[in-house]
């Protein structure tokens, strides 16, 4: 008896020991990084008595929490948002300065991930995508670097530069949605052909399955309290039907495009990421591997009936649903505490402008049309015909160098022309020369903000930014985002599982830590272009 008292401890220790080891690796067998496109930070707590116990609120109780992440340059838009996730960077590093830019050279507009030297995967045509536009590493790139390339990286989502920007340069695969392939497809900068199982995920045909089907919300109406009416005047009307209201018809007509702005769309990026990990084998062996999944129908939903509506708040329940199932796979393929997540998002969103107005509070839309015909109007009337201005984008007023060379007009004096005239329109708050950033009169962080937006070589030569709730709108109804205001800048920051222990941090956090941070848990260097810090409270 004495003899037993004495080994059942003991050997419970060892056991222990022995579990713990096998349990928490080195390193994390698999990081998976997940994206929600335009997930303010308020919806992590929004919905909380509608969500389930295993997605949301499982990675805030049992996750490390940074709850005042901001961004710290504008635009926050898609493209900026994933290369500083990725790279811990700001586009004035990155050159990721929006979705799209006028190139000075070729005077044409570029979009974010085009490269016309590579050809479609999957696709009959475009999708000539990659990504060489990026300037700097990402953490993904870091994580090959160290091991070369033993590691494997890949990226997935609806949108083709919410899967290249962070998987990188050195990705094994990156892989998007086109809805008029009906499959999720590549480029050659990554492969010549698509692998047999992408080839027959798309089989399966789950888009058009999910497309037969009606979008009817999840739960009763009576549990879409923290949502405004359904169909109200400032929700945009889904393809196709009389009025922006439940049930939402998706009729199949050979193209899946729509199911992007339905919350099915993020349960098909559930589905492949699942199939990715299986069929690649991610985080089955020693070795680090590396997910980027991106979850962009929360984008879609929310620019057509913006962040209030039931729409909103259906596609966030059920994608709430989607995230448990996903980790409740990975704890099954690669096993609880193996792998490491973290969940943000690449910017926030503006609420409705017309509910702001019918809430009384001050906001209001342009457009990039009558932004562009004011300021022809104005030059021209002061100066005589010619295209003074090549372009206007992203708020950002690109001028005719060659024009003013010619005529001996410097970009100071455009400005001064257009300071005034443009500063009495309704919802303009700033009108900025982009050389004299510096010296501007403004709010010293707003000023950080821009300026660190700004890489000469794709921006323009004037800023212009405006009121609260107020933006160029393409549209008469939804909403948007791309801002300075803390609606578009501050995202949810959580990371979860591999040596992660419970908690939240309240201080500033931005979301070029993240990668620096994932590097130093990873103990690779951090990307080359990298201006954020570690968080040392996660790292601890």
């Amino acid at each position: 008896m004495i003899m037993k008292n004495f080994v059942t401890p003991l050997l419970l220790t060892f056991l222990s020991f022995g579990l713990s080891a096998q349990t928490v690796p080195a390193q994390p067998k698999l990081v998976v990084g997940v994206v929600v496109d335009q997930m303010s930070y308020e919806f992590l707590y929004r919905y909380t008595d509608q969500y389930s116990d295993n997605g949301f609120k499982r990675l805030l109780k049992e996750g490390f929490s940074c709850e005042n992440t901001h961004y710290s340059y504008i635009p926050t838009y898609t493209g900026p948002g994933h290369a500083s996730i990725y790279t811990g960077s700001v586009p004035g590093v990155n050159g990721v300065v929006s979705n799209d830019w006028y190139d000075e050279t070729t005077k044409q507009f570029v979009y974010v991930t085009q490269d016309n030297s590579v050809t479609a995967v999957g696709a009959a045509a475009g999708n000539q995508q990659s990504p060489k536009n990026m300037l700097t590493t990402t953490v993904t790139d870091m994580l090959q670097l160290s091991n070369q390339q033993a590691s494997k990286v890949v990226g997935i989502a609806l949108k083709d530069r919410g899967a290249i920007l962070p998987a990188g340069h050195t990705a094994d695969a990156a892989y998007w949605y086109d809805g008029s392939a009906n499959a999720w497809v590549t480029s050659s900068y990554y492969m010549n052909a698509l692998p047999a199982w992408v080839q027959s995920f798309n089989n399966e045909k789950q888009a058009e399955s999910m497309m037969n089907k009606n979008w009817n919300m999840m739960l009763p109406l009576s549990s879409y309290k923290s949502a405004t009416a359904d169909s109200v005047s400032w929700e945009t009307v889904y393809i196709g039907e009389a009025s922006p209201s439940f049930p939402h018809y998706m009729t199949y007509n050979g193209n899946s495009e729509n199911i992007k702005s339905t919350p099915f769309g993020n349960t098909l990026t559930a589905n492949f990421a699942k199939a990715a990990i299986a069929n690649e084998e991610l985080g089955k062996d020693a070795i680090t591997d590396f997910l980027c999944v991106s979850f962009s129908s929360t984008d879609y939903v929310g620019h057509a009936y913006g962040p209030h509506s039931i729409e909103t708040m259906d596609t966030y329940l059920r994608l709430d649903r989607d995230l448990a199932d996903l980790i409740n796979y990975l704890d099954t393929q690669v096993g609880k505490g193996n792998y490491l997540m973290f969940l943000t998002a690449d910017h926030g969103v503006s609420p409705t402008p017309q509910y702001m107005q019918h809430l009384k509070i001050p906001a209001g839309t342009t457009t990039e049309a009558i932004m562009t015909s004011n300021m022809t109007t104005i030059l021209r009337e002061q100066l005589g015909e010619g295209e003074w201005i090549k372009a206007y984008t992203n708020q950002q007023i690109y001028l005719n160098d060659s024009l003013l060379q010619a005529k001996k007009i410097s970009k100071k004096e455009i400005y001064n022309i257009l300071y005034e005239p443009l500063m009495k329109l309704d919802g303009v708050s700033y009108v900025l020369l982009v050389d004299e950033l510096d010296g501007a009169t403004l709010n010293s962080k707003i000023k950080e903000l821009v300026i660190n937006g700004i890489y000469p070589k794709r921006c323009g030569d004037i800023q212009i930014l405006y009121e609260p709730y107020w933006f160029e709108a393409y549209r008469p109804t939804g909403t948007t985002h791309g801002s300075h205001f803390s609606y578009d800048t501050h995202v949810p920051l959580v990371f979860y599982g591999w040596k992660m222990k419970p908690g939240a941090l309240f201080r500033d956090t931005y979301v070029t830590d993240i990668a620096p941070t994932i590097a130093a848990l990873l103990k690779i260097s951090e990307p080359n272009g990298c201006v954020g810090t570690i968080i040392p409270e996660v790292v601890k």
